[in-house]
């Protein structure tokens, strides 16, 4: 994403911002633009996090979670949290690459092996074991 692109974003952002702005009261105007962020519609809020991504994501990487998505929604979806969070948080200095991209399907999946569920089924009633114990 070049420049041009970033700079239309924010102007975007910023007209968005100041409309909220005005159609709120003046002296709330932090706690009005978070209440409308909880109610926003669903299709805003996804254009919302695509253009976090976009923002976040070198091309590659981009095109890999989209083929992710294609495969396991779940596991795409988990990515793009971890993501927008580390984002947010400031822990990313710069683009991610498909590289490590990789790194994080990888802890990731990890993380899902762990937390598996192992059933172990009981033998039928008609073994013939169950006779000797009478």
């Amino acid at each position: 994403m070049d420049d041009s692109e970033l700079d239309q974003i924010r102007k975007a952002r910023l007209e968005q911002l100041k409309a909220q702005r005005g159609g709120g009261s003046g002296g709330s105007s932090g706690q009005g633009q978070e209440q409308k962020q909880q109610c926003a519609p669903l299709p805003q809020k996804l254009s919302q996090r695509q253009r976090i991504l976009n923002q976040i994501l070198h091309p590659e990487a981009a095109d890999r979670l989209g083929r992710i998505r294609l495969v396991k929604e779940q596991r795409a979806t988990d990515v793009e949290n971890r993501l927008i969070m580390l984002a947010q948080t400031g822990q990313l200095r710069q683009k991610v690459t498909e590289e490590q991209l990789k790194e994080l399907l990888n802890a990731v999946s990890e993380k899902a092996e762990q937390e598996k569920i192992v059933v172990s089924r009981r033998k039928g009633w008609d073994d013939d074991d169950d006779l000797l114990d009478l």
